[in-house]
């Protein structure tokens, strides 16, 4: 007789389809990498490709989270991507902290690896810097941050619907100023120093407002040179108030020259940093470039000249005024300062600040706008002027308040 022989082992219970959907993915994200091409600029000996793993149903559910993304870019011209890369990598750090991601260099390969919004920034700063570079351009480490802080700006404005289309980077930094003395070019860093540099050019008046660092007064110094150099100006005259930055000096030795030198040391900088020491002291000796106080310009005419008043908010009403109808005939003028750093005494009113209220209707007189986005100093200096900002903005609401 045959005896039938039955199992007594538990039945094992099905695999519920939640669970087995959330084993799937995640196998699907620890095994496949999805490889895609993306439409990007076509760049001559340059091969970017990107991968980045499949978001799972995990965290599509949860929704509110940012996937933790990586992005792969095969770049095959060593050139380019050792400018790229930079010395020890220092440009990929940069890259790093200011895109808030991990860059990680493996041969001819950057590992770009973060958050998707920071990612895809990121992502888009390098292939943007080797389009720049693929036109031979020379990157140095204030570029490539620079660039980063740009891009970052206008992805967070376009999510916010509050800017245009974005410009890519080969476009503002290709937008040159050449300045003939030196064969050096200046580029514009931001879309404002953009923007002020199209005003310098079509206006003959031209009102430059904004924060310390924005470039202010070294844009307006490399368009004097540039008209110098092309002829269209006889001369450059850079004027200043001799007004301390809260400080009583007292008497100070030497002649007038001598007593008023420290006070225009900041347009000397930039002049020498242009024009070089040799060429700018033989241009001054010339008198082809005068740099004197502001007291000195009342009875003057100034035809055929290039004439750039720097820190005006510590002129006074009357100064503002004296300086504006000394323009002649085939000159202009730029005039340049910063509104939160007035050191006139207590009561008196800054002549910049008057003259952006009474002239903005005039026709041909352009005004440029700069904010702490536009700040190309020291990465600290942006942040030191919003928190001053947020600081004065706080103590004004109390005020109000009480």
């Amino acid at each position: 007789m045959k005896l039938h022989q039955k199992s007594y082992l538990p039945a094992r219970s099905p695999i519920p389809e939640t669970a087995r959907r959330l084993s799937e993915g995640e196998h699907r994200i620890r095994d496949v990498m999805i490889e895609s091409t993306i439409n990007r600029p076509n760049l001559a000996g340059v091969n970017i490709r990107s991968s980045s793993p499949p978001s799972s149903s995990a965290s599509e559910s949860e929704g509110k989270k940012t996937p933790h993304l990586t992005e792969t870019l095969t770049i095959s011209d060593p050139e380019a991507l050792r400018e790229l890369v930079g010395e020890l990598g220092h440009h990929l750090k940069i890259m790093s902290r200011v895109c808030g991601v991990q860059v990680h260099q493996r041969g001819a390969q950057l590992h770009i690896q973060g958050s998707g919004e920071n990612v895809k920034n990121c992502l888009s700063v390098a292939e943007q810097l080797l389009e720049l570079v693929s036109t031979g351009f020379q990157l140095h480490p204030s570029d490539v941050d620079q660039a980063c802080r740009l891009v970052c700006d206008q992805a967070s404005a376009q999510n916010r619907q509050e800017q245009d289309p974005p410009v890519r980077i080969a476009q503002l930094y290709t937008d040159t100023v050449p300045i003939g003395f030196s064969r050096k070019q200046v580029y514009p860093k931001s879309l404002s120093q953009r923007s002020y540099l199209h005003k310098m050019r079509n206006s003959d008046l031209v009102f430059g407002v904004g924060p310390a660092g924005t470039g202010k007064t070294f844009l307006a110094m490399a368009m004097a040179l540039a008209a110098l150099y092309r002829d269209d100006v006889r001369r450059i005259i850079l004027c200043r108030p001799a007004v301390e930055a809260g400080e009583k000096l007292g008497f100070l030795p030497g002649d007038m020259v001598d007593k008023v030198d420290p006070y225009l040391r900041p347009l000397y900088d930039a002049l020498h940093e242009l024009a070089g020491y040799d060429r700018a002291g033989q241009m001054i000796h010339k008198g082809v470039i005068e740099v004197a106080p502001l007291a000195f310009m009342r009875g003057r005419t100034l035809s055929h000249a290039f004439v750039i008043l720097d820190e005006a908010q510590n002129t006074t009403v009357e100064q503002m005024k004296m300086f504006l109808t000394r323009i002649g005939l085939h000159s202009r003028a730029i005039v340049t300062g910063d509104v939160t750093q007035i050191d006139l005494p207590r009561g008196k009113t800054s002549g910049l600040v008057d003259a952006i209220h009474v002239l903005r209707s005039v026709d041909g007189i352009s005004f440029q706008q700069f904010s702490d986005k536009d700040v190309v100093r020291h990465r600290l200096v942006a942040a030191i002027i919003r928190a001053y900002e947020r600081s004065s903005n706080r103590n004004s609401s109390e005020g109000r308040d009480v």
